[in-house]
């Protein structure tokens, strides 16, 4: 059989380091809030932390990016060779406790990259669910070329209904050893982690799942899995077959969580649309129809445009009409935004249209990927921004 999943060797920081500074949020929320990441620099000062390892998008359009790839390639050089790092064989049983109480299970692998496709059609086992935006990939492949160290924020999907695999785990918590147990900064809630060392029978337990036309669908951090596929195809012409095989470029760490678990709850990624006016309201209200309605706001005045009442085809109808209005609008942006209080907010700081989109059913996730391909980009969240899996464990993927 195939090695689709490989026992990784996670990096952890020591026990002194603070981990509540070194642990941050995904490169790619808040990005229409800089003031976010100001605060968690603040917060951050001069401790160890993946803040000084990531680009968070917020700042994609400065004029410093190649002055902070190249600190991020440095820095992760320093804490490679600072020994800030615990190497661990094995994979992580993590419970993270989100901002509003709720438990949600995930455990910590790592993913052959060649049984991974992000195009819209493919016979691939580990497949995206939205669409990629291949324009969103050179940064990002800038960013992880000259990287010896990666950390996800990709959560992987997996459907187990039957809840036997990682929540058996859980069940059996007592006897592992805890490898992290900490408060996360800017209100992310709480996050603790256990060591896995036996993982093989683990393994066993999701190639059973193999019997379904996907194995595992990626639910955060396409994009970041997609750079990091892109990156392994340049690598790989370098490399003989038998380098191909063992180089852990050809791997990605990942989070795997199980469809079903009771907390994760899909929630919609909202637009706001800068560059417009009244006209772009009334363009997107005659395109539209259905018996649903999303709400609009601009200007402190409110909107409905009809839409389908299956929200995959809302979310699908609402995303092309955009696409094809941008087309004659070169100032025309679209921005994602997660929370109804942060599209309000953002919405009326920029003076934008703010959509309310509508909210994906979980349940008919894997049916539809495996009938009909990828989703429109940026169809649902798993959960609000504060949700999102905070940078933590670290893998070496190159020399340093």
């Amino acid at each position: 059989m195939k090695e689709i999943i490989k026992v990784p060797k996670i990096l952890l920081p020591k026990e002194h380091i603070d981990k509540s500074k070194w642990s941050v949020i995904a490169c790619d929320q808040f990005t229409s809030q800089p003031d976010y990441w100001e605060k968690l620099a603040d917060f951050v000062g001069d401790s160890p932390s993946t803040l000084s390892i990531i680009f968070p998008e917020v700042y994609l359009e400065g004029k410093d990016k190649q002055e902070r790839i190249k600190a991020i390639n440095d820095n992760m050089s320093s804490y490679l060779k600072g020994g800030i790092f615990d190497e661990f064989e094995g994979f992580i049983l993590v419970e993270r406790t989100t901002p509003d109480g709720e438990k949600r299970l995930g455990l910590v692998i790592s993913v052959d990259l060649e049984e991974y496709d992000y195009t819209p059609e493919n016979n691939a086992l580990i497949k995206a669910t939205e669409k990629t935006v291949i324009d969103r990939l050179p940064p990002r492949i800038e960013v992880r070329k000259g990287a010896c160290l990666e950390l996800p924020h990709i959560m992987m999907l997996m459907d187990d209904a039957k809840k036997s695999i990682i929540e058996g785990l859980y069940e059996r918590r007592e006897n592992f050893e805890v490898a992290y147990d900490f408060t996360l900064n800017m209100g992310g809630g709480r996050i603790k982690g256990y060591k896995i060392t036996d993982c093989q029978p683990i393994i066993a337990q999701l190639y059973s799942l193999l019997d379904k036309p996907i194995l595992f669908a990626v639910g955060d951090g396409n994009h970041s899995l997609a750079t990091a596929k892109e990156c392994w195809n340049n690598i790989k012409k370098t490399l003989s077959k038998d380098e191909q095989s063992s180089h852990p470029a050809r791997y990605a760490l990942c989070e795997l969580v199980n469809l079903h678990d009771n907390s994760l709850q899909f929630q919609p990624i909202h637009r706001v649309v800068m560059g417009v006016d009244e006209d772009f309201i009334d363009y997107m209200s005659k395109g539209l129809e259905g018996k649903s309605q999303v709400k609009v706001i601009f200007k402190d005045k409110e909107y409905k445009w009809n839409v389908s009442a299956n929200p995959s085809d809302a979310i699908a109808d609402i995303q092309h009409l955009m696409d094809e209005y941008a087309k004659t609008r070169k100032d025309m942006v679209i921005d994602y935004i997660h929370g109804d209080n942060h599209l309000q907010e953002v919405s009326r700081a920029i003076n934008g249209v703010g959509v309310f989109m509508p909210c994906l059913a979980k349940e008919g996730l894997f049916d539809y990927v495996a009938r009909r391909g990828v989703l429109p980009r940026k169809s649902f969240s798993m959960g609000h921004a504060e949700d999102k899996r905070y940078y933590l464990e670290c893998r070496q993927i190159l020399n340093n």
